[in-house]
């Protein structure tokens, strides 16, 4: 496709150096949500409002088809105090855009300026705006609202920008594109007392430190090293011992990655068996909690092949890495691929200067030159997975 109006590039760095200044976190994104309300209603896109609490969706119809695509953006920003120092900073004190949703907003709405302008297609395009990402709750809030029962998407995509990797590049794969993340924590309750005598307690430091020893063979020796890649880390040990006391209570935090569903259910279960084992044969009581907050995010061949092929043409084919490595980072806008076909890519936001700082950086900001890339991106989508009338 052509390239875009440069009133809307204008226009789109403008909607997204107001996101930044103005940045809400979690499912309090009121004004955000206004925001992008009142753009796309001045679009001629019609909105239905508080979805998932403070979700919205733009409706989009154009011809007779009863096909449908859904594109999602992602509104929330970080609870972080921004540190740079240019006009657009937030206004928002420990509020900051570090994760580029601002960025991420500013192209779907360019996308749907243009496509109302320009309804080159057959069929009906949700514009899906969702709340609170960085929390894992605002995808499933969503589903849990009736996203796609009240909207009849086919199929669902998403786009998130990518620090590291060239501006005008893009990379995907088919499959698990991103890991789960799932936290644990392990009460042990022993019998403390002197340090001279503990054959006269039960002492929870020294099971604690056999179950983190033991956490760490379910993936060396529990898990297939050819197809199930995880990461299990203990990343808090907390007693309410003292240099000469034996504890009475210890508390063992960590976080957990895997790219599949089954992975998880097989980690969750392993760990489960062995904290158990291991507090039973040492006399300790336990607690043990496993919280999923992200699945994996598994992208749909066919959707992602879609995909490369929009990307192809908007980038050209030697800038879309169409199978690369997984990633251990998560995402949640995987609730939302367990329940629907579809893709999500990772759009290069530059490799210097503030396009490569990294995410969830206090200095991060979105790289407005790859506004346009993104906004092409998805209008070559709808194209391409709609048609067009008479076409």
């Amino acid at each position: 496709m052509s390239n875009l109006p440069q009133q809307l590039i204008s226009d789109m760095v403008a909607w997204r150096h107001h996101l930044h200044r103005f940045p809400e976190c979690g499912f309090n994104v009121n004004l955000t949500a206004d925001f992008i309300a009142d753009k796309l209603q001045s679009f001629g896109v019609e909105v239905v409002r508080n979805i998932g609490q403070t979700g919205l969706v733009g409706i989009l119809r154009s011809g007779t088809s009863e096909a449908s695509i859904g594109l999602r953006a992602d509104m929330d920003a970080l609870f972080i105090h921004e540190q740079n120092e240019f006009d657009h900073t937030s206004q928002h004190e420990g509020k900051m855009h570090a994760c580029g949703h601002d960025g991420h907003s500013a192209m779907l709405l360019g996308a749907a300026s243009y496509l109302a302008a320009n309804p080159d297609f057959d069929g009906t395009v949700y514009f899906i705006f969702q709340p609170d990402e960085e929390h894992g709750c605002g995808a499933q809030a969503m589903i849990d609202d009736g996203l796609f029962e009240r909207f009849a998407i086919d199929e669902v995509y998403g786009v998130h920008n990518f620090p590291g990797l060239a501006e005008g590049e893009l990379m995907v794969r088919p499959g698990s594109l991103m890991a789960s993340e799932s936290g644990f924590e392990i009460n042990i309750e022993g019998v403390g007392g002197h340090a001279a005598l503990p054959h006269q307690g039960v002492d929870p430091l020294v099971t604690g430190a056999q179950i983190i020893l033991a956490l760490q063979t379910i993936v060396s020796r529990n898990l297939s090293a050819i197809s199930e890649t995880a990461v299990i880390s203990a990343t808090e040990f907390i007693t309410d011992g003292t240099v000469n006391v034996i504890p009475g209570k210890v508390t063992i935090k960590g976080d957990c990655r895997c790219f599949t569903e089954k992975t998880l259910e097989h980690i969750q279960q392993r760990m489960k068996q062995i904290v158990t084992g291991i507090c039973e044969a040492a006399g300790a009581n336990h607690t043990f909690q496993f919280t999923n907050t992200f699945y994996p995010t598994v992208n749909s061949p066919q959707q992602t092949a879609y995909a490369v092929e929009a990307a192809e043409k908007v980038l050209g084919k030697g800038k879309v890495n169409a199978s690369c490595e997984p990633l251990t980072i998560s995402e949640d806008f995987s609730s939302m691929l367990r329940v629907k076909p579809g893709c999500y890519v990772l759009l290069g936001n530059g490799t210097e200067s503030v396009g490569g700082c990294a995410l969830h950086n206090p200095k991060y900001d979105f790289n407005d030159s790859i506004l346009p890339l993104g906004a092409r991106y998805w209008i070559q989508l709808v194209k391409d997975r709609l048609g067009r009338p008479n076409g």
